[in-house]
């Protein structure tokens, strides 16, 4: 397709001499411009798609799928409806659960605290937690007066395996001066860590049995929770599982118990792409003042070329060439950079924290303990087809206006 005389001409003109300093700095610009515009989308495209992934395996791996909740806050006959949704085939887990809040008290420190309450057996499968078990073991926590909390809640109490904290309960019994908390105490048998900084900082599992006593539910809990093979058919199973349930039930799915969170993260995905390619953008434009600046001052050269009998399109190829040579490189380039750059985030955040002793991420206000990075080879693709598509639209004009190029006109200003 391309001439070799055609890659040679090209080339001599990308090498930047003393004459064409001005254009090769402005070439260099469009370089880096895309090279940053490439790298920058890779690197938040990444980044999004991993908080939102994080995001919704933590918070779904923690609260379920779908949840069965009583109009009036509690569920009878719980254990005939558990195993009705447990014969459907697109459930993989559905256990009983009850949920309170709570003040934490030990060592002299009161905080707000959230209380799941589930059976051991039930606990054991919640992978979520059974698998991120950092010190101790769920095989006691079938005994009484016993909890499990995220390590996050132990060190901000100072507490490990086998200390106690005691929880007060705003469900309390009523006197005649009133309402009296009700205050157990309670011994840690285990910790857990699943790098969600709110679940680990505030939330206690208890054994179900316990909590019933506790928040005086009698033999009822407020609702079941379930897992499901994937989260996404969430709302087509919906009828199957409430004609399962068969009692007046409200079912929640995942998507309503955070649909402020999951709704903005979509958004400012959308909206960050699209700043982004600005960059790429201005880059492309800068192409486009490079290469007319070019064919203005090659004019002589491209009167020479067409009066020794190159053709038009063989001058729009060499031009296209130079352009295109430009974005080629810069994408690639941007492209490698990003690709490394998601490769070894934590690295770099925490050498950046250590060089600047400023931490960079806080867990208490980005839920995260980490910064997450997953990216989708199908956008990765899409970023640098788009930045290719940009640098060679960029050089059409000036390429087709070097090839419209009268070479009696430009020798006569020489």
């Amino acid at each position: 397709m391309f001439r070799r005389f055609e890659w040679m001409i090209a080339g001599r003109y990308l090498r930047a001499r003393r004459s064409d300093g001005f254009i090769s700095v402005i070439a260099g610009f469009s370089l880096v411009g895309i090279a940053l515009g490439v790298m920058t989308l890779i690197i938040v495209m990444a980044v999004m798609n991993g908080f939102r992934e994080e995001l919704l395996s933590r918070i779904i791996g923690f609260n379920g799928h779908l949840i069965v909740q009583g109009y009036a806050g509690r569920l009878s006959d719980y254990d005939e409806i558990t195993e009705r949704v447990r014969a459907l085939p697109f459930v993989v887990r559905a256990a009983p659960v009850i949920e309170g809040q709570v003040l934490a008290t030990a060592h002299n420190r009161s905080d707000g605290a959230f209380v799941r309450a589930l059976r051991p057996e039930d606990l054991v499968t919640l992978k979520a937690i059974a698998d991120n078990i950092v010190a101790g073991s769920l095989a006691d926590f079938g005994d009484d007066n016993v909890i499990v909390v995220g390590t996050r809640f132990a060190a901000s109490y100072g507490l490990g395996i086998g200390d106690e904290v005691t929880l007060l309960s705003p469900k309390g019994a009523a006197t005649p001066f009133g309402v009296v908390p009700r205050a157990v105490t309670y011994r840690i048998v285990a910790t857990f860590e699943v790098g969600e900084y709110t679940y680990d900082s505030s939330f206690i599992f208890m054994p179900l049995e316990r909590a019933q006593s506790y928040f005086r539910y009698g033999d009822q809990v407020a609702g079941i929770e379930i897992f499901l093979t994937d989260p996404e058919i969430v709302r087509d199973v919906a009828p199957q599982v409430a004609a399962a349930v068969q009692v007046p039930a409200r079912l929640v799915s995942w998507e309503q118990i955070n649909p402020a969170l999951f709704s903005a993260l979509k958004v400012e995905r959308n909206v960050m792409f699209l700043i982004l390619t600005l960059i790429i953008l201005v880059a492309a434009f800068n192409i486009i003042s490079s290469l007319i600046m070019l064919v203005k001052d090659k004019g002589h050269d491209i009167a020479i070329l067409r009066t020794m009998g190159a053709r038009r399109s063989s001058i729009m190829r060499i031009f296209f060439l130079v352009g295109a040579s430009v974005g080629v490189l810069g994408t690639l380039i941007g492209f490698v950079l990003g690709l490394l750059f998601c490769l070894n985030i934590q690295s770099i955040q925490h050498g950046l924290e250590r060089l600047i002793g400023t931490e960079l991420w806080s867990p208490e206000l980005r839920f995260l303990t980490e910064i997450p990075a997953r990216m989708d080879n199908f956008e990765v693709l899409a970023v640098v087809l788009m930045a290719l598509a940009l640098s060679f639209l960029a050089t059409l004009f000036p390429a087709w206006r070097a090839a419209r190029l009268d070479p009696v006109e430009a020798l006569r200003y020489e």
